[in-house]
C-alpha cells in the first residue's frame, strides 16, 4: 500500500485528503482558511497575493499530515493568473476568481479575433471577463508597465507546484488547466502564443504542457508532484465520472459538463470546450441563473429559506397548475440572452398561489439546466446518467423534480472533497506510472462516491411533459434563442 496526497487550494481554503494509492480510501484530512481579509459572506477579492495560498498549504499540512506521503497532487482554483517577471517574481498579485473588471476586454478581444465564432474555432471557448487571456487584456490597458515586465505567465495550480518543487527551471502545466486559458487550444494541443501577443501586447513564457500521468517533478526529499490541474477536472476525476456521465452542478449558477472523446468547437459560445485530467474532453455549458432563481423566489414569498421552498413545492403537482417561470433573472448564457430578464407564465386566478411559484421555480431552474444538457446532446455529448452536485441537489424538491425532467438516472453524492480526491488519485497515478506499475493510459481504479441514486421511472412521461410547457413558453418568449 502506498499514501498519496491531494491539495484543493479553492478561493476561500485550503482542504488535503491523504488516501491509500490502491483503493482511494482517505486516511487523514486538513483544513486551512486563506488568511485574506474578507468579511464573512463578502466577495472574494479580484487581486491575491499567491503567497496566501502557500501560507493555507502550510497551515493545512501540520500536525505531520504528510508523514509517509510519497506523491502529492494539486487542485486549485480556476482562471487565477500568476504574471511572473524574467527572475520569478510576482509582478503584481494573482488576478483571480470572475474578475467583472475584464468585461470591457472580453468584448475588445471578441472583435479584435473578429468574432465569437473565430475564438471558438481557434481554442473552444469565447472569451469571458474571467478567462486568463481576457485578464491579459486588462492588464494591457490598465496597468501598462506590469503588462510589459510580464516575462512568465503561470495559473494557480502551476505556480504552487512550482513552489513546492523549488522553483525549477522548468515550468509546467496540465491539459485541464490550459485549456480554460483562452490561449491553448483543446482540439489541437498546441498553444496559440499569438493570442497571449494580442491581448498582452507581447510574447512570454508559458509553461509546459505535460500528460494526465506524467509527473510536474521530483523534490529534493523524493517527494513526486504530479501535473495538478483545476478545481473542474480534479472534482470530475474524484467523482470517477466517465463517458456517458454529465456533472450537474447547482450554485447561484448552474454548469453542466461531460466527458467526451473529443474538442468541440461551439460558434455561439454557449459550450466551453475543456481537456478532463485523463486524456479525454470536458465540454462545459453554463447558466447564470440556476440557485438564485429559488432564492429570488423564497424571498418574493417571504420564506426563510430554501428548504421551506422545497417543502412548499412538492404541496403543488406537477406543471405547478400552468405556471411557468423563465428564470433569466441576470440575464442569460444559456441561450445567449444577456440583457433579458425573467418571465412569469400561465397567471390563471387559480394558479395564484404560493404553492404553484414555489414549485415553478424548481421546474424553471431544472428545466434551464436541461437546456444546457441538451445543448451538449445536440452535439453528439452522449448523457445517460447524471450527477447532481451542490448544497442545492440535497433538497427533497430537486431530488424529486430530476430525474424525470432531466430523463435519466440522477445520482447525488455524499458531500466530499472531490476536487481534493481528484488531485490525490492523479498522484496515485503519476506515481504508479513512474514506478512502473500502472499504465499511463489507465488511471488507477477508486472506490466510487457514496452517492443516493434517483430513476426517473413512472414519472418520465410527467417529467417530459412539463419540459414540453416550458420549451414552448421559452420558444414563445424568445423565439430562436437556439438558433432554431
Amino acid at each position: 500500500m502506498g499514501i498519496v496526497a491531494g491539495l484543493d487550494s479553492s478561493p476561500a481554503f485550503t482542504r488535503i485528503v491523504v488516501c491509500d494509492t490502491d483503493t482511494g480510501a482517505v486516511l487523514r484530512q486538513g483544513y486551512a482558511p486563506h488568511p485574506l481579509d474578507v468579511p464573512d459572506g463578502a466577495p472574494r477579492p479580484s487581486d491575491v497575493d499567491p503567497q496566501a495560498w502557500l501560507l493555507s498549504l502550510g497551515e493545512a499540512a501540520g500536525g505531520g499530515l504528510l508523514e509517509g506521503v510519497q506523491a502529492i497532487g494539486v487542485s486549485t482554483q480556476a482562471n487565477a493568473v500568476v504574471p511572473l517577471d524574467a527572475q520569478g517574481n510576482t509582478v503584481r498579485p494573482a488576478m483571480a476568481g470572475a474578475d467583472k473588471r475584464a468585461q470591457v476586454a472580453a468584448a475588445d478581444l471578441i472583435d479584435a479575433l473578429g468574432g465569437r465564432e473565430a475564438w471558438a474555432q481557434a481554442v473552444g471557448c469565447v472569451p469571458q471577463a474571467a478567462r486568463p487571456v481576457t485578464k491579459l487584456r486588462w492588464l494591457a490597458k490598465n496597468e501598462p508597465e506590469n503588462a510589459s515586465r510580464t516575462a512568465v505567465l503561470l495559473q494557480a495550480h502551476d505556480w504552487l507546484v512550482w513552489q513546492l518543487l523549488g522553483r525549477p527551471v522548468r515550468r509546467t502545466t496540465d491539459r485541464g488547466g490550459a485549456s480554460g486559458t483562452g490561449y491553448w487550444s483543446a482540439a489541437t494541443g498546441a498553444y496559440r502564443p499569438d493570442l497571449v501577443e494580442l491581448a498582452l501586447g507581447h510574447q512570454v513564457a508559458l509553461p509546459e504542457v505535460i500528460g494526465p500521468a506524467q509527473a510536474a517533478g521530483t523534490t529534493p526529499e523524493g517527494l513526486l508532484i504530479s501535473a495538478g490541474t483545476g478545481e473542474t477536472m480534479a472534482a470530475a476525476f474524484g467523482l470517477g465520472i466517465g463517458l456517458g456521465d454529465a456533472v450537474v452542478s447547482l450554485g447561484a449558477s448552474g454548469s453542466v459538463m461531460a466527458v467526451h472523446t473529443e474538442a468541440l468547437a461551439d460558434q455561439t459560445g454557449m459550450i466551453t470546450s475543456l481537456a478532463d485530467a485523463t486524456g479525454m474532453h470536458l465540454p462545459v455549458v453554463t447558466t447564470l441563473n440556476a440557485v438564485r432563481a429559488l432564492r429570488g423566489t423564497a424571498e418574493l414569498l417571504g420564506l426563510p429559506g430554501l428548504e421551506a421552498l422545497s417543502e412548499l413545492a412538492l404541496q403543488s403537482t406537477p406543471g405547478s397548475h400552468g405556471l411557468v417561470l423563465l428564470p433569466y433573472l441576470e440575464g442569460e448564457r444559456t441561450p445567449n440572452l444577456p440583457h433579458t430578464a425573467g418571465t412569469l407564465s400561465g397567471l390563471r386566478r387559480e394558479s395564484m398561489k404560493a404553492v404553484h411559484l414555489a414549485r415553478a421555480s424548481f421546474e424553471g431552474m431544472l428545466c434551464g439546466l436541461a437546456d444546457a444538457l441538451d445543448v451538449l446532446r445536440g452535439r453528439g455529448v452522449a448523457v445517460r446518467r447524471i450527477f447532481l452536485l451542490g448544497q442545492a441537489a440535497e433538497l427533497p424538491a430537486v431530488q424529486a423534480m430530476a430525474p424525470s425532467l432531466f430523463g435519466v438516472q440522477v445520482v447525488v453524492p455524499q458531500p466530499a472533497d472531490y476536487a481534493a480526491i481528484g488531485a490525490a488519485r492523479q498522484a496515485a497515478w503519476a506515481l504508479g506510472a513512474a514506478q512502473g506499475t500502472l499504465d499511463p493510459r489507465t488511471p488507477p481504479a477508486w472506490q466510487g462516491a457514496a452517492a443516493q441514486v434517483l430513476e426517473p421511472g413512472a414519472d418520465l412521461a410527467v417529467g417530459q411533459a412539463v419540459r414540453q410547457q416550458y420549451v414552448a413558453v421559452r420558444e414563445q418568449t424568445h423565439p430562436g434563442a437556439f438558433g432554431a
